[in-house]
């Protein structure tokens, strides 16, 4: 072979491997599209619910570990946030579909615009822990102390119950917003924080601190958890069919983690909750706290919510009026 031939076959060799690896390209960012359209799709098809590491969202980690939601079309999607005004920001702006919350906050979340559908109570309580080492036994002893809680929230209005309920000056208790529980359990570890309020499981693992708990949400008859859902999101046929089939893993979740305790989830509750496994066994006996089948919030939960915002937000306005 001559070197012109051979440059001339060499070139042509080159050509047909550009043109392969072009197409190759070419068909490689075509699989890439497809398959991005196809994920949003099915994220789309999907009823997305926003959860934290609690245990008031635990019936729906079991569901969705032991493939309860699978009669679901479309499956449940559960999308994991550390703070309760994250899950509430992607509830309105239609991320998600439902959240894990409390009643104040959802309340709230209804009146700014986006309508919800409360689906039912959970059996979430809430336990005011104070640092062991800032000596504080009594609620009147908050004085001039610091609370961790989120603003707008169910801990937001027991810090405010706290304090009437002693007769406080309110400026004399510094409300503190630190929304990550996660954050909030470490700084009380640290000794930043003088009282803070946590729901189980961190409030379990405060405890075992050796961390007091000055009160207890259950002491005054409230139950303010909740799983909301956005009503529009709802009124679609394809949506409610998901509901309903929702509903009866749910339920089923409920039956199982009531007849089992938390001992048999031990390491799915440590994994989820990002806990040590035993922490788990001290968990309190889910004997003494159930998880109820779906049913929606008492009317006199609903109430003492719409009462309290009604009373924050008339404050809150004269205090802008006076700016």
């Amino acid at each position: 072979m001559g070197v012109k031939t051979w440059k001339m076959t060499s070139v042509g060799i080159l050509v047909l491997l550009l043109a392969a690896c072009g197409h190759s390209y070419e068909e490689t960012k075509r699989i890439a599209r497809e398959n991005r359209l196809e994920a949003l799709r099915r994220d789309s098809a999907a009823l997305k619910i926003a959860v934290m590491p609690t245990l008031d969202c635990l019936p729906l980690i079991v569901a969705r570990h032991y493939e309860l939601f699978d009669t679901v079309h479309g499956g449940v999607r559960l999308k994991l946030f550390m703070a309760q005004m994250d899950c509430d920001t992607a509830l309105e702006r239609g991320r998600v579909e439902g959240a894990v919350t409390d009643l104040i906050r959802a309340v709230r979340i209804n009146r700014r615009g986006t309508k919800m559908r409360y689906v039912t109570a959970t059996n979430a309580y809430w336990q005011l822990i104070s640092n062991r080492n800032a000596r504080i036994r009594q609620l009147k002893q908050l004085d001039d102390k610091m609370v961790a809680m989120t603003r707008y929230s169910v801990t937001d209005m027991l810090t405010d119950r706290a304090i009437d309920s002693v007769k406080l000056q309110e400026d004399r208790v510094y409300k503190v917003q630190i929304n990550d529980v996660s954050v909030r359990l470490l700084m009380l570890q640290n000794n930043e924080m003088d009282a803070l309020w946590l729901t189980e499981p961190q409030a379990t693992q405060a405890r075992l601190m050796k961390n007091p708990v000055v009160l207890d949400s259950r002491s005054l008859k409230l139950l303010p958890g909740v799983l909301v859902f956005r009503e529009k999101e709802m009124r679609r046929q394809a949506r409610s069919t998901q509901l309903t089939l929702f509903v009866k893993a749910y339920n089923q979740a409920c039956d199982s983690i009531n007849k089992y305790g938390f001992s048999y989830y031990r390491d799915l509750i440590a994994n989820y909750c990002r806990m040590q496994p035993e922490c788990v066994d001290s968990l309190p006996d889910v004997r003494n706290n159930q998880y109820t089948h779906v049913k929606g919030p008492r009317q006199e939960d609903m109430a003492t919510a719409e009462q309290w915002l009604d009373k924050v937000e008339a404050k809150d306005k004269a205090a802008r009026g006076k700016k």
